[in-house]
């Protein structure tokens, strides 16, 4: 079977299992509406794809007995008395961080581009973000 592309949601929604079979096969599967185009895609490909595309560049530091973790160019930043407490709570700044954009730093200038790594961050389970942050391949 090849690429699916529906010209209208009314035809995707009536098609709606092939479009998601084609999802998760890793073809292209596309839906048309109004002059908007959107492209169906299996999350964990895009997952996989968005760590390649946004590799974390965390940066660790030890300073006064304790771990931060930030990451270059970004307004998140965590710290902890270990580098595990340190790592779980960038994990949740990276959480709060991906909620403020949802909310309302979606159309900021100098967010709108973070938009792969809040769609990597809603598709990661805490020890994936973990993995990623500490550059850990899996």
């Amino acid at each position: 079977m090849t690429a699916v592309h529906y010209e209208s949601y009314t035809e995707a929604r009536a098609h709606l299992k092939d479009l998601l079979d084609a999802a998760g096969q890793g073809r292209v599967a596309t839906v048309r509406r109004d002059t908007g185009y959107a492209a169906v895609v299996d999350a964990g490909r895009l997952r996989h794809a968005l760590t390649l595309l946004c590799p974390s560049k965390a940066e660790v530091v030890a300073e006064d007995g304790g771990w931060s973790v930030f990451l270059p160019g970004l307004p998140i930043a965590a710290d902890g008395g270990t580098l595990d407490e340190a790592v779980d709570e960038m994990v949740d700044a990276l959480r709060e961080y991906a909620e403020d954009w949802q909310d309302r730093l979606l159309s900021a200038p100098n967010h709108r581009d973070n938009w792969g790594l809040v769609q990597l961050i809603g598709l990661s389970d805490d020890v994936q973000l973990r993995d990623w942050l500490l550059g850990v391949a899996k």
